[in-house]
């Protein structure tokens, strides 16, 4: 049905939808708070009903985002990703177009079946120990890695938000929705397009990454890497030291003496990281890491007596026990905005932090007031089992660890069985919800993860992103807004060919996805393509399947999820994302405009 009059309805409508453009546009508030304002606007107004208000919660959408992330968690947490970066650089070598092409194709397949920020996060350790091993800049690996994952979420219908919602919007047009494997055709050759977009003109798009620090892996590795002292020296406190009775933040051990306190023995009880409130006591042995020149300084202002064998003690204090790791702080990690000493992060973790790097730079001191932020890395110091937790929960990403002391991969298999068994169940003609909700389950009955770590593995702000917008479309669809909407476009592309009509609507969505949410763009532009192909005789699931996929053309500006969660990692600039992403972005939209072309008009 053609609409010509605005309705008091499409008027509402249409004010909603601005202020939603507005929102997402100007990045005042959340993306959350803002999808719930406007699923609560849309409620008061009478636009939609009370149940249809909170119907996105239990749409289909929301509970196989909320399934894929509590795998995507079960599979990090065995070390799955490190094994996995050992296979690679026996495969590909040290040649960098090898190791491209393998990494690239691992990612871009991984991500068709999780969420592409959850690939990205889970395979950036894998990444950077790579780079090390090989001495390849992990700039020139680590973007490639990224538009891998971005485009590999267009391989099946649960790896990316956009395509996940598609088929509850196609149902609210009462048409008939996707198999999860309906767009594998077109995301394999968008991957292969990416893959071979980098290995062609890689040299000419990436940066070159002169001056990154690289070197071999293991402790040394990291000792190398950020040039940290290789040395732990061991002091015994006597009973006449002035340093009896006072704090580690009395003494100012790191801006006074540039010295590190790993660890403090007493009797046979080893504290490593004391916090900063610790007190001091006769007889203890303090661990330090520095200059033996500044060591020697301290000792002397405070009359310690050095341990007589300084190797044992290391033996006892490191090495085994406890050693040197890097870690990133995950996409909406909860640490996100705060700081080390609101955290007290001595005192929780058990970990001494060496250094900090953000996209300010690289900090050695005065670190402990800076808020953190997604993609930040630290260098901290402490027990594997405390490294492997902290890397298991919400907060970080382990990089590199040890592998023989780090892993403990014996969960693997099973793990990777809960994936692919849940995704299995989709062939069944299972709802995508149902099979990998079944897969997350099997995880927690099998006691790989307990519930709570499960809860922890959802990322909530997706969650409400998705159900907050799934009433706009619903109220743009039976106010006749969309129906409104699609005919003014109508008017300009009436008389245009069926191609152009298409590329100008991928044009469209990837406008939008560079400035607002990919799924905000998927929930305007949906209902407005469905109607546009039923006035025009053209394919309406086609024209919607090419705004999700489109959705995710989000190369030009580090804005998408995946690209901002990198660019710390990866040194990276604005410029750098425009100039490799340019060229991505013009080969999506014509090819992606080219093959649903090919499938659903021709």
């Amino acid at each position: 049905m053609v609409v010509t009059n605005v309705t008091p309805e499409i008027f509402l409508v249409l004010l909603v939808l601005a202020a939603t453009v507005i929102l997402f546009v100007t990045d005042k508030l959340r993306v959350d708070v803002i999808a719930i304002i406007i699923m609560l606007t849309l409620g008061w107004l009478g636009l939609i009903s009370p149940a249809q208000t909170f119907s996105g919660f239990a749409s289909n959408a929301v509970i196989s985002v909320m399934a894929v992330m509590i795998l995507g968690y079960g599979v990090d947490r065995t070390g799955v990703m490190i094994l996995l970066a050992r296979k690679i650089v026996l495969v590909a070598g040290a040649s960098e177009k090898k190791l491209m092409a393998v990494i690239s194709a691992v990612v871009g397949l991984l991500s068709g079946f999780m969420q592409n920020i959850g690939s990205a996060a889970l395979f950036l350790p894998a990444i950077l120990r790579i780079s090390k091993k090989t001495r390849i800049p992990r700039s020139r690996l680590i973007m490639p890695m990224g538009f891998m994952a971005i485009l590999g979420g267009t391989i099946t219908m649960v790896g990316s938000s956009p395509l996940i919602l598609l088929n509850d919007l196609l149902a609210q047009g009462n048409l008939e929705p996707f198999g999860i494997f309906a767009v594998t055709p077109i995301g394999l050759v968008l991957l292969g397009t990416g893959i071979l977009y980098f290995l062609l003109l890689g040299r000419y798009v990436l940066p070159s990454g002169e001056g990154e620090p690289t070197g071999p892996a293991g402790q040394q590795e990291i000792i190398e890497t950020w040039q940290l002292p290789g040395n732990l020296h061991h002091y015994i406190v006597p009973k006449e030291s002035p340093l009896v009775g006072t704090s580690r933040e009395d003494v100012s051990l790191k801006s006074r003496y540039s010295l590190h306190l790993l660890a403090v023995r007493t009797g046979r009880d080893i504290l490593y990281a004391p916090w900063r409130y610790s007190v001091f006591a006769e007889g203890q042995v303090l661990s330090l890491l520095g200059t033996p020149e500044d060591a020697k300084r301290f000792s002397t202002d405070y009359g310690l007596v050095p341990v007589g064998n300084q190797e044992r003690m290391t033996e006892e204090v490191g090495e085994e026990h406890a050693g040197f790791a890097e870690i990133i702080v995950r996409p909406h990690s909860p640490y996100t905005g705060k700081t080390l000493r609101e955290l007290s992060f001595r005192k929780q973790h058990g970990l001494e932090i060496i250094l900090s790097l953000t996209k300010e730079g690289e900090h050695r001191q005065d670190f402990f007031d800076i808020p953190i932020a997604q993609g930040d890395t630290f260098v901290v110091y402490g027990p594997w089992e405390k490294i492997n937790r902290i890397g298991q929960g919400p907060e970080f990403v382990l990089s590199t660890v040890p592998e023989e002391k780090g892993v403990k991969s014996s969960r693997g298999p099973f793990a990777l069985l809960c994936l692919g068994g849940g995704i299995a169940l989709t062939f069944t003609g299972v709802p995508i919800a149902l099979g990998l909700l079944t897969g997350a389950i099997a995880m927690i009955l099998g006691r790989l993860l307990t519930i709570g770590e499960a809860y922890r593995a959802i990322d909530w702000r997706t969650v409400f992103l998705l159900a907050g917008l799934i009433p706009l479309g619903i109220a743009m669809d039976q106010t006749g807004t969309a129906a409104f909407l699609a005919d003014v476009m109508m008017d300009l592309l009436s008389m245009a060919h069926p191609f152009l009509i298409l590329l100008g609507i991928a044009a469209l969505a990837t406008f939008f996805s560079l400035f607002m949410s990919n799924v905000a763009a998927t929930v305007l532009l949906v209902p407005l393509v469905i109607i546009i192909g039923t006035s025009t005789g053209l394919d309406p699931r086609g024209l919607a399947l090419l705004v999700a996929i489109c959705a995710s053309n989000s190369f030009i500006l580090p804005t998408h999820q995946v690209n901002a969660f990198l660019m710390t990692p990866g040194g990276y600039r604005n410029a750098d994302y425009l100039r490799a992403g340019g060229g991505m972005t013009v080969l999506f939209l014509f090819i992606a405009t080219g093959l649903v072309y090919i499938f659903f008009i021709l």
